[in-house]
């Protein structure tokens, strides 16, 4: 067998027509496709024509590229994030971080600051990049602590439109924000008006999932009663957070049951711990207090195996692609529009100037034509206008409510 063979489990009766045994353990066998395909041709057999390959082609070319994916982090300092972070990618991305004392969040801004590690599992490579957002929510005066967050959401769509109209597009790299984990305190009674506020300005450029952080702080009623209020909120302010997709009709019954699960969590109530310990033999990550030991990984103390089964094993994908078909396409056709409404500007200009300078211009049958095309871009572009309008129109009845 050669390396990069795709293979396949078969019964090798069917290299023997005159078999009459069944499929039994003892003759399946993993074989290359290659060599199904060979066997089936050297029969005579037309019904196999070799297509059903490309999923692994698909694969290997997948798996040889490597996957990129990236996370942005908003909350304020001591919810927990990085020993979140941590948590969830079995990693220590904070090594070198500096806490700083009260006297310097007096005026602290909001910062960005990237991580990028390189991860392997099982021959599959993934490029994550946390973006952190250190200061936010930190001053006494929270006013545009969004400002900073949204507009670097903007430079890596701008940029990758950029990249995107390039001539050379064979090494793009993506570094556009594919999830923001929005860690909200348990000591809050619902969303503050700084959550309104930040996640009013991202929910049409990013994938939103909440978090409550430290949520044994609380209790079983209170988780419960926070979420409630949590998700009333998002619906009186017309928030829109991410949404889990449907599942297919075909897909198993486990399958389904752990979706379900997973759309009930949310949002997701979070426990996270650095520290390995050791219960009744079984060494795992917790949190450990006078009256006893919390669980990370339990399902009746925390939903971090949730979190962390949607963020990583089940939806990691659907996070990419609503970013790259929802989010990047509306700031797509916002930068279209900007450079056609600026083109048809500037050959207004161009025309206006040439017939001023020349009274006897004779239009053209090109002439009348361009001018007939620019009128129907014109209204095109007016429609389009108004479709933004209507879509903004919901944000800015709240706005005298939200803005500070």
């Amino acid at each position: 067998m050669e390396k990069g063979d795709s293979y396949a489990i078969v019964d090798l009766n069917i290299c023997d027509k005159d078999s009459e045994k069944a499929d039994s353990p003892d003759t399946l066998k993993k074989i290359p496709l290659t060599t199904v395909i060979k066997i089936q041709r050297d029969r005579g057999e037309r019904d196999y024509i070799g297509f059903a390959t490309l999923p692994e082609q698909v694969h290997r070319k997948s798996v040889k590229r490597g996957f990129d994916f990236t996370l942005m982090v908003v909350g304020e300092s001591g919810l927990g994030k990085s020993t979140l972070i941590n948590s969830l990618f079995l990693g220590d991305l904070y090594k070198n971080r500096k806490i700083s004392d009260v006297q310097d969040r007096i005026e602290k801004t909001t910062t960005i600051e990237k991580k990028t590690m390189e991860i392997e599992e099982r021959g599959v490579k993934l490029r994550l990049t946390i973006v952190d957002t250190p200061g936010f929510g930190d001053a006494i005066n929270c006013e545009d602590s969004w400002r900073v967050c949204s507009a670097y959401v903007d430079e890596q769509f701008r940029q990758y439109f950029t990249d995107e109209s390039g001539l050379n597009r064979r090494h793009m790299q993506d570094n556009r924000v594919h999830c923001c984990l929005y860690f909200v305190p348990p000591w809050a009674h619902s969303l503050r008006q700084v959550d309104l506020e930040m996640m009013r300005r991202l929910h049409r450029k990013v994938n939103i999932v909440v978090v409550i952080a430290k949520a044994d702080s609380l209790t079983a009623a209170e988780v419960k009663r926070l979420k409630t209020r949590i998700l009333n909120d998002l619906d009186e302010y017309q928030i829109q957070v991410y949404q889990f997709p449907e599942c297919d009709s075909d897909e198993d019954e486990e399958f389904k049951q752990q979706d379900r699960e997973l759309k009930a969590a949310a949002p997701f109530a979070v426990v996270a711990s650095d520290t390995v310990l050791e219960i009744g033999g079984k060494r795992v990550r917790g949190r450990q207090y006078p009256w006893g030991i919390v669980d990370v990984e339990n399902p009746r103390h925390s939903d971090f195996t949730k979190l962390r089964t949607m963020l990583i094993s089940t939806h990691m994908q659907d996070l990419k692609d609503v970013t790259q078909d929802v989010h990047y396409e509306n700031f797509r056709a916002q930068c279209i529009s900007q450079i056609s409404q600026h083109a048809m500007r500037e050959r207004g200009k161009l025309k206006r100037d040439s017939m001023g300078n020349n009274t006897d211009v004779v239009f053209t049958d090109t002439d009348r034509l361009l001018l007939q095309k620019d009128e129907e871009i014109r209204r095109m572009q007016d429609m389009l206008t108004q479709m933004q309008q209507k879509l903004k129109a919901s944000d800015k009845k709240h706005d005298s409510i939200i803005d500070v």
